[in-house]
C-alpha cells in the first residue's frame, strides 16, 4: 500500500520544479524579484505588524510567501516536506538577498527541526487538505509558540471543498469529513498554475476537515479564538463557474463562505487566542499563546 504522504511528496516535488519556472506567471516570481508583494489581499490585510517577530511558515512550498514575511521585517523559517521545493526556496531567497531558513520536514515533525519558540505560525491556502488529522497539527502549533504567540491560518472553506461542478452547478460529492485512513484520491495530469507540463507523479491524496475538527483541535490545544472571518473569494479558481473578483482572487455568486482565520495561545496550561477569517471558497485563521 502506498503511503499517502510519500505519494503526495512525489507529486509536490514535480509541482515545485514546474512552479519554479513560473511560465504562466501564476506565482508572479518575476514580479516578486522586482520587489512586488506577493501575499494576497486577504492575509495582507489581516496579518498585522510582524516586524521583528520570529515566524514559522508551515508547508511553505517554494518559499515565496516566507520571503514576503521577511520583507515585512519578520525573522522567518519555512518548513516543507519537499526537498525539491526547498531547493527552489533557497535559490529564490538568494536572488533578492532575503534571509530565511528553510528546513525539510512534515508538520508532525516540526517540533524537532524547528522547535522555536516562535511568535507567529503562518500557514495559508491549500495546506490542511494534505494532513490526515487536525489534532497533531494543532498540538504542533501550540508546542512551538511562545506564550501569547499567534497562529495565522487561511484556507478553503470546508463547505466549498465537499462540492464539485456538474452541468454548471455545484453539487455535494464528498463527505464533510474524510477518515484519516481513507483519503480521497485524485489524479491530475498537470499542476494548477496553467503550465501544460505533464507530470509523472499525477496521483495525490487529500482530506477534508470540517470546521468543528479544525477549531476544536485548536481549542483543545489551548488556543483561544480572537478573530474569525468568512469571505466569498479564493486565491485560485477552484471550479470553472467562479469568476474573477480581482487580479488574483476568484469569487462565487453563491451565498456561502470560503475562508477563515487567526489564533493565540497563552498562560499556564495555555490560554491561546484564535483569530480567523473564512470565505466562500476558502478559510483562514490566526491563534496565539497567552
Amino acid at each position: 500500500m502506498v503511503d499517502p504522504i510519500d505519494a503526495n511528496r512525489g507529486n509536490w516535488d514535480e509541482r515545485a520544479t514546474t512552479h519554479a519556472r513560473d511560465t504562466t506567471g501564476d506565482y508572479m516570481l518575476d514580479r516578486f524579484r522586482a520587489g512586488e508583494d506577493a501575499l494576497h489581499a486577504i492575509e495582507a490585510a489581516e496579518l498585522g505588524d510582524i516586524y521583528g517577530k520570529r515566524v514559522l511558515h508551515l508547508q511553505c512550498h517554494i518559499g515565496r510567501d516566507t520571503l514576503c514575511l521577511v520583507r515585512r521585517g519578520a525573522v522567518a523559517t519555512g518548513l516543507d516536506f519537499s526537498g525539491v521545493a526547498l531547493d527552489v526556496a533557497r535559490r529564490l531567497s538568494s536572488e533578492p538577498r532575503l534571509k530565511a531558513d528553510f528546513v525539510q520536514g512534515t508538520v508532525d515533525e516540526a517540533p524537532h527541526p524547528t522547535p522555536g519558540p516562535f511568535d507567529l505560525v503562518f500557514t495559508t491556502w491549500g495546506t490542511i487538505c494534505w494532513l490526515p488529522g487536525m489534532t497533531v497539527w494543532a498540538r504542533v502549533i501550540a508546542s512551538v509558540l511562545v506564550p501569547r504567540g499567534e497562529l495565522y491560518f487561511a484556507d478553503a472553506h470546508p463547505s466549498f471543498l465537499v462540492l464539485e461542478e456538474h452541468v454548471g452547478r455545484l453539487v455535494p460529492m464528498y463527505d464533510f469529513q474524510t477518515p484519516a485512513d481513507r483519503p480521497l484520491e485524485f489524479s491530475n495530469a498537470t499542476t494548477y498554475t496553467g503550465d501544460p507540463t505533464i507530470m509523472t507523479q499525477q496521483s495525490n491524496r487529500e482530506w477534508i476537515h470540517p470546521l468543528s475538527a479544525i477549531l476544536g483541535a485548536l481549542i483543545d490545544a489551548g488556543l483561544t479564538i480572537v478573530m474569525f472571518r468568512e469571505h466569498k473569494v479564493l486565491p485560485w479558481r477552484g471550479v470553472s463557474i467562479l469568476v474573477p473578483a480581482s487580479d488574483r482572487l476568484s469569487r462565487s455568486s453563491a451565498h456561502s463562505p470560503v475562508h477563515f482565520g487567526k489564533s493565540e495561545k497563552g498562560g499556564l496550561g495555555y490560554r491561546p487566542r484564535f483569530r480567523g477569517a473564512m470565505s466562500v471558497e476558502g478559510h483562514g485563521g490566526r491563534l496565539s499563546a497567552g
